[in-house]
């Protein structure tokens, strides 16, 4: 069990809180775990703990505006 509280009170004695949001700003946006880690200077196995430890990945199903926007134009034409 990862204890997040822990990791981050940690994480900001070391590295700082700019240095948090940096991180949580670089995992927010996708960065790669070998950019974070040079940025950081940790091996890419830290960032993915990092990763596992103050977020989670949410991924969601988004459909394309054109398959809305023609199945639209077919409800108002009546199909």
């Amino acid at each position: 069990m990862v204890n997040r509280e822990k990791m981050t009170r940690n994480f900001v004695e070391r590295y700082g809180l700019a240095r948090l949001d940096r991180l949580l700003d670089a995992l927010a946006s996708g960065e790669s775990g070998e950019t974070i880690a040079r940025e950081f200077d940790v091996s890419r196995e830290r960032v993915r703990q990092w990763k596992i430890a103050f977020g989670q990945v949410v991924t969601i199903y988004q459909v394309h505006p054109d398959v809305l926007r023609v199945a639209d134009a077919s409800r108002k034409a009546g199909a």
